[in-house]
């Protein structure tokens, strides 16, 4: 699929770029072409003018002249009174052997021809064309000619014709075109080349989210499944029983509540995502006040921790914990300028949550779990780092750059009991991390511990999402 969509987009860019070119091309070309007609044109119009100061008009000349009307322009005979000294005007008459040169003609006022510079006189009518005109002399000769009249007074002397040869626009045309063609042909195949290699980069990071939904989608379906399973099991156990045990069916329906709880948390994992990515959740900008968040947070997980017998702590945040758990109602808590930071209370509870339920889950019975605050600055900012550092099982080398992934485990066999999370906990993180323009990095080492570091800017706005 993604090679036939890209085999497509190379060629729609190819197409494209040829039809770009190719008009390019014509216009040049007929550019260049026309210049050239009206170079060999105003040579010629520049030939007829020199020739024509150069006659030498001798009065005299016999009956049957033929002049201009005055009063339509029409040309008649009447009594001579002009005429050129052919002889004198055009001395040197002798053929050149030259392809390129300009060849004149000399003809009498009534068409015939007097002079011309031609070894063989060309076999065509004299038509006054002073514009320029390309004349097919045979099938292997084309001539560029310019045909004037030359009048002194209003009586016709004769008439000039110069003749250039066409080969002078057709072989630079030519080679231009040759040009031209292989020019374009190079091109073509370079930018069907970089279309290719273009189209490639252009595709990758469709193929690589297209991958990343097909194992979103199976990593999903994977865990719906199982708990799924469980469930109507359990069901289809108790409905067969005709004589149902009150306490296996209290087992049944105590087993079916874990899975639904379990399926709850990971529809709402996988909800929470969607609509982080279709930005359809409001983003909520709001002073928060870390310590006291964090202290909220340790008091909601030290059932889990008393439970475990696992030391579970923050010293920066004892002050808030012990209002927090104070017998008489604390006086109004104040927000520790030190610990304040500009995001969504709610998403960055349920970030450290995530973070501190993830330790205890992996962290043995005796073990520590502690959340420390710390400042930093660097390039002019100063951003609060909250680290949540355990002595549990610890996370394998190979499976660090995978952590944050969707549904990945460290354990391949993929087996978790159903108290445990969903795989998607430091998935959550991370995004919940880089909505606040933060940062979220993760050490472990097996059989010692694990240590997660947020870095949250210190009072900065982070962008709308």
């Amino acid at each position: 699929m993604f090679q036939t969509t890209r085999r497509r987009l190379a060629l729609w860019y190819t197409t494209v770029t040829a039809v770009v070119l190719l008009l390019f091309a014509s216009g040049v070309y007929w550019y260049v072409r026309t210049t050239l007609v009206e170079r060999v044109d105003d040579t010629l119009s520049h030939v007829v003018e020199i020739v024509q100061r150069s006659l030498v008009i001798e009065p005299g000349g016999s009956a049957g002249q033929r002049v201009l009307s005055a009063m339509d322009g029409t040309d008649s005979l009447t009594a001579p009174s002009l005429q050129v000294n052919v002889e004198a005007s055009f001395r040197n008459n002798d053929p050149t052997p030259e392809d390129d040169h300009i060849d004149l003609e000399w003809f009498g006022p009534t068409g015939e021809l007097l002079w011309s510079t031609l070894s063989e006189p060309l076999d065509l009518p004299v038509r006054v064309n002073p514009l320029g005109k390309t004349v097919h002399v045979n099938a292997e000769q084309v001539v560029r000619q310019v045909t004037e009249r030359i009048v002194a007074g209003n009586q016709i002397l004769g008439y000039l014709r110069v003749s250039h040869p066409w080969f002078e626009v057709t072989k630079p045309s030519r080679q231009l075109l040759q040009d031209l063609s292989l020019g374009i042909s190079l091109m073509i195949a370079a930018v069907a080349t970089i279309g290719w290699l273009l189209s490639g980069i252009a595709i990758a990071p469709v193929r690589e989210s297209y991958q990343q939904l097909k194992q979103f989608t199976a990593d999903a379906s994977h865990e719906l499944r199982n708990p799924i399973a469980v469930i109507q099991t359990n069901v289809q156990v108790a409905l067969a029983d005709p004589e149902p045990d009150a306490t296996a069916q209290q087992q049944q329906l105590q087993v079916i509540e874990r899975l639904t709880r379990r399926l709850g948390r990971l529809v709402d994992d996988l909800l929470f995502l969607a609509r982080q990515e279709g930005g359809l959740v409001p983003f909520k900008q709001e002073d928060v006040d870390l310590s006291l968040l964090l202290a909220n947070v340790i008091e909601e997980q030290s059932a889990i921790a008393d439970h475990k017998n696992i030391s579970l702590g923050c010293q920066a945040c004892e002050v808030a914990l012990v209002a927090l758990t104070a017998d008489e109602p604390p006086a109004p808590a104040v927000a520790h300028p030190d610990w304040q930071v500009r995001g969504d209370a709610d998403q960055l509870t349920r970030l450290f949550t995530n973070l501190v339920s993830n330790s205890l889950q992996h962290t043995p019975v005796g073990g520590q779990v502690s959340v420390n605050l710390d400042q930093s600055r660097r390039q002019n900012q100063t951003a609060i780092h909250v680290t949540v550092q355990d002595t549990g099982v610890g996370i394998p080398p190979e499976a660090l750059p995978y952590i944050f992934d969707r549904f990945y485990r460290a354990d391949p066999a993929r087996q978790r009991s159903g108290a445990m999370g969903s795989g998607l906990g430091l998935a959550i993180a991370k995004v919940i991390v880089e909505n606040h323009d933060g940062t979220i990095d993760l050490k472990s080492t097996p059989d010692e511990g694990t240590e997660v570091t947020v870095r949250l800017p210190l009072q900065a706005e982070v962008s709308s999402r």
